[in-house]
């Protein structure tokens, strides 16, 4: 499972101590917890951390870059 801890727009980064008290939301796959991250974008809202069960650990950077990476990614496949 994936968990995607998010937040408001300006947020800090999520340190370890901070994660029981922000909403999170599970997902079976990491495409579906990119997604939702990108969806959390697009509504305002911003993706602090993805953790899987598999040691996947994305912080709030290392999201920002994967998120750019992914719309660069579909903006070309619509061509």
């Amino acid at each position: 499972m994936y968990r995607v801890y998010s937040g408001p727009a300006g947020s800090e980064t999520l340190s370890p101590l901070d994660k029981g008290r922000h909403l999170f939301k599970e997902f079976a796959t990491v495409d579906e917890a990119m997604s939702f991250a990108q969806h959390l974008k697009a509504s305002g809202r911003v993706a602090l951390l993805i953790e899987g069960d598999d040691g996947t650990h994305l912080d709030r950077s290392a999201l920002a870059n994967a998120l750019h990476h992914r719309g660069n990614e579909q903006s070309h496949g619509a061509w």
